[in-house]
């Protein structure tokens, strides 16, 4: 199947090294200020694709702490805001929702503006579940091998799957990879509605992510607006008001329409 080219420079085809790059050699960067804006546009697009660029350090810290701690207080928050007393609801709803603000806006830059964001200087605020990069970075995305590999890498490998090792509570592996497939398709939906454009990329780099490693067998896109049925529950409809969502494993509709989210 043939790829479609995503934005970016012109003159390489997409997986060319940079020119004078020996082989294997690292894609080029991506200026700052470009990966800038790029985030910058896409954060228009709702809260989960924001992200703070810069700044003052006060009140953020690495997001890798926060792995290795187990993210307790947005999981503790989490539950007590749906009134829930269980813990792996809220861990649950809590990394469902921090892999949106990964996927939404690293998907975004990458389809509209063909900027990869770097996550690895990433940042949580002390308190909430808000992200900050202190400097942007990031490549080309038509300069990126095996693209849809490289965006795994960056947001699975880098931080969800980091986070789930940290976890003290006990939540089940395939439910969270599940999580992490419905926020992405979630992410995608969200960015073709605000533009339709963008379909054919898009939904292409969408499928090609769902068969890659941990995201292969989590579920399916059911539709051309990306309507999706996973195989698995985030749990949500097990707090006091909640419900099964729209892409849940258990529902009983077979369209794989939206519906409300915790």
């Amino acid at each position: 199947m043939t790829r479609p080219r995503l934005p970016g420079p012109t003159g390489p085809r997409p997986g060319d090294p940079p020119p004078g790059a020996p082989p294997g050699g690292v894609p080029k960067a991506c200026p700052a200020a470009e990966v800038g804006a790029a985030l910058r546009d896409v954060a228009g697009l709702g809260g989960f694709f924001a992200v703070r660029l810069g700044g003052p350090d006060r009140g953020w810290h690495p997001v890798t702490e926060s792995y290795a701690r187990g993210f307790p207080d947005l999981i503790a928050a989490t539950a007590a805001r749906h009134r829930s007393p269980e813990a792996r609801l809220g861990a649950s709803i809590a990394q469902l929702g921090h892999a949106a603000r990964l996927w939404s806006p690293v998907l975004a830059c990458t389809v509209l503006h063909g900027i990869v964001p770097d996550l690895s200087g990433l940042q949580r605020a002390d308190e909430g579940p808000a992200l900050r990069l202190p400097t942007p970075a990031g490549r080309y995305a038509a300069r990126v091998p095996r693209l849809a590999d490289a965006l795994y890498g960056i947001v699975m490998t880098g931080q969800l799957e980091v986070l789930r090792a940290g976890l003290r509570v006990k939540v089940a592996p395939r439910l969270l990879d599940g999580n992490s497939a419905s926020a992405l398709v979630e992410a995608g939906r969200a960015i073709l509605a605000a533009h339709p454009a963008a379909r054919e990329p898009l939904t292409v780099l969408v499928d090609d992510l769902l068969r890659t490693r941990r995201l292969a067998g989590t579920g399916r896109v059911t539709g051309p607006a990306l309507t999706f049925r996973r195989r698995s529950c985030c749990l949500y409809y097990r707090a006091p008001a909640g419900a099964k969502c729209g892409d849940c494993g258990l529902a009983d509709r077979t369209d794989g329409a939206p519906g409300d989210r915790p």
